[in-house]
């Protein structure tokens, strides 16, 4: 079975799949060593963490297929891709769809923002047409070599035309081939709740910690049908946060110790990115 079956059986499913973001192949393998199902390549991760800057469209699809390709490198898991808009109008769709299952992704997510988007939780978004972002759905239908590459789309409108408006839209973005779709930062357990049951392919619900949606356990969202659970950048928080704690020791105490409350050991990190494997290699071909 190829990453793409496995990920879209999964999704058929609709047990509310747990779908961690990283912003880079470290975080990647975290999230493989926890013993999650498949990772997603969250687009505020790598513009925050490798640019530092926040999530306003300032990466282009090179710099996301780079780290594409870093995450293929050291996973096994199946790579869920945040397209963006996908980098411009329907032509560009279709490439960035090849080139980022070229660098071996799996899945696609587009949006219907008006390129530069903004991330979803923030305010003031304008979205495309319906009309235009069909046509952009069905290039990156067009544009994949795998059928099983599972191309997402997402609408932003709930924030622009209302839920309604937001289903409708989904629902057309579902006829023109989108295998999944994913109706962004809606506002109430109540919409939560309506969105599987209104659109008949597997549904993504974005837990975004801090943001516009109410915080819902995956058991409560499997009940309710959806596909996948996308925590983006929870792992992220979680990094920043540790950051602080370990660097505030530092400049409180002058030193910093291999303290489990606040640093991996050194071992675990050598052990993360490999390098026991490295190791082995350096001992296979160094000379006699």
């Amino acid at each position: 079975m190829t990453l793409g079956a496995k990920l879209r059986k999964l999704a058929d499913r609709r047990q509310a799949l747990l779908l961690p973001g990283a912003a880079n192949a470290l975080t990647a393998r975290v999230i493989e060593k926890c013993g999650f199902d498949a990772v997603y390549l969250s687009g505020a991760g790598v513009t925050n963490t490798y640019l530092g800057l926040p999530d306003l469209a300032f990466i282009g699809v090179a710099e996301l297929a780079a780290h594409v390709s870093a995450i293929r490198e050291v996973t096994e898991l199946p790579i869920v891709v945040d397209g963006d808009t996908g980098f411009g109008n329907a032509l560009n769709v279709y490439q960035t769809v090849r080139r980022l299952e070229r660098a071996g992704a799996n899945a696609i997510q587009i949006e219907d923002q008006v390129m530069p988007k903004k991330c979803g939780h923030f305010a003031g978004k304008e979205v495309i047409s319906a009309a235009e972002m069909a046509g952009k759905v069905q290039a990156a239908v067009d544009g994949r070599r795998d059928r099983d590459f599972l191309v997402i789309a997402r609408t932003d409108a709930r924030a622009v035309e209302g839920f309604d408006g937001a289903i409708e839209r989904a629902s057309r973005y579902i006829e023109a081939g989108a295998d999944l779709t994913f109706v962004e930062a809606p506002e109430s357990r109540e919409e939560i709740e309506k969105i599987p049951a209104l659109l008949p392919v597997p549904q993504i619900v974005n837990m975004v910690i801090g943001g516009k949606t109410p915080i819902v356990g995956r058991e409560d969202l499997a009940r309710m049908g959806y596909g996948l659970t996308l925590y983006a950048n929870a792992a992220l928080q979680g990094a920043v946060l540790g950051m602080r704690k370990a660097l505030d020791a530092l400049k409180l105490n002058g030193v910093l110790t291999e303290d489990p409350e606040l640093v991996a050991p050194f071992e675990e990190r050598q052990n993360l990115v490999g390098k026991p494997f490295y190791d082995r290699l350096d001992e296979k071909y160094s000379a006699p």
